[in-house]
């Protein structure tokens, strides 16, 4: 047993404090997953700064009509909440689609956005991983890598982001909110988890001490149709191989408005935003779509064993895609 201190904050400012004084503090949520890597010993924070109770557990809308989540809604009441369910159903499938009913009652907003890899090489100590341990080298690289990235990948890792809300979000052109020691900035979704270059210990752009304090989404998605798709191994709450999450507004045929993000291919959920430019202006055909997806994969490095993911994704998307043109012409 392995023992740390504990704090329980009860206001952001208070939190950002209690994690700045205390070295080697770590954030606790609903502990989903900072938990498990604590029993596993990848995670081994001196204090757990508590930010559970905090009063960030709520959905609102804001003057210009977009949504603010609290860090702390649950996953269970963000994919029910009505506002969400109309006007962002690509959110709500990807909250519904990404873990059991259990899960989704304990996990946050926040803590969503900064779970970590599943990559069995990250979660097992007696293997080489340099987004545990930076400078032991990438286990997976010549190991098992099904699962594994196939864009933006470097030769220092090869994870894939987990979560399924993040791709709905970076879709969406939802943005993050963070509080720290200089104040409070915002980050767009898709920016907010990095590639992992030379530093794959790095999941995220957050600063040292910062603390997610909400997600907004913008009036410019809302109502628009979307829709999050999900291929895995098994139906029942497995992380995804390739998924898509997808924004669509046709207009007299052509494509007014289009966001993409797959999931399962990246370090991060990946923004396509070559398929966003090939889409927007042109005819809302299957055929358009096909084209506009092959040219964002087109940068897409297979590994040995995870070639299967690009037909996979392709697949996805351009079903995705046709499906929401059709409803948007019914």
């Amino acid at each position: 047993m392995r023992s740390f201190g504990y704090v329980r904050a009860t206001s952001v400012e208070e939190a950002a404090r209690a994690f700045a004084a205390r070295p080697g503090a770590r954030y606790l949520g609903g502990g989903t997953n900072l938990v498990d890597l604590m029993k596993l010993g990848v995670e081994r924070p001196d204090v757990l700064v508590d930010v559970s109770r905090l009063p960030l557990d709520r959905v609102e809308e804001l003057p210009d009509g977009s949504l603010r989540v609290g860090a702390t809604v649950r996953n269970s009441d963000l994919a029910a909440h009505p506002l969400v369910r109309d006007r962002y159903p690509a959110l709500s499938q990807a909250l519904l689609a990404g873990a059991s009913g259990q899960l989704r009652n304990a996990a946050t907003t926040g803590g969503n956005l900064l779970q970590r890899t599943r990559c069995p090489y990250f979660q097992d100590l007696s293997k080489p991983c340099n987004k545990r341990e930076p400078g032991t080298g990438c286990g997976a690289r010549e190991g098992v890598h099904r699962d594994h990235a196939v864009l933006g990948w470097s030769e220092q890792c090869i994870a894939t982001h987990p979560s399924d809300m993040a791709v709905a979000l970076a879709a969406l052109d939802a943005r993050v909110e963070l509080y720290g020691d200089e104040g409070g900035r915002e980050v767009p979704a898709a920016e907010f988890h990095r590639l992992p270059g030379d530093h794959p210990e790095r999941d995220t752009v957050i600063r040292p001490g910062e603390l997610i304090t909400g997600v907004v989404l913008p009036t410019a998605t809302g109502r628009v149709p979307s829709a999050y798709r999900k291929a895995r191994d098994r139906a029942s709450y497995a992380f995804a191989l390739a998924s898509v999450a997808a924004v669509l507004r046709v207009s007299d045929g052509a494509v007014a408005q289009a966001g993409l993000a797959f999931g399962g291919l990246a370090h991060r959920p990946w923004r396509a935003a070559r398929a966003e430019e090939a889409l927007v202006g042109g005819p809302a055909t299957a055929q358009a779509f096909e084209r506009a997806v092959d040219a964002e994969l087109a940068a897409a490095r297979p590994l040995r064993d995870n070639a299967y993911k690009v037909p996979l994704a392709r697949a996805l998307a351009v079903d995705v895609l046709t499906r929401l043109a059709r409803a948007g012409a019914a």
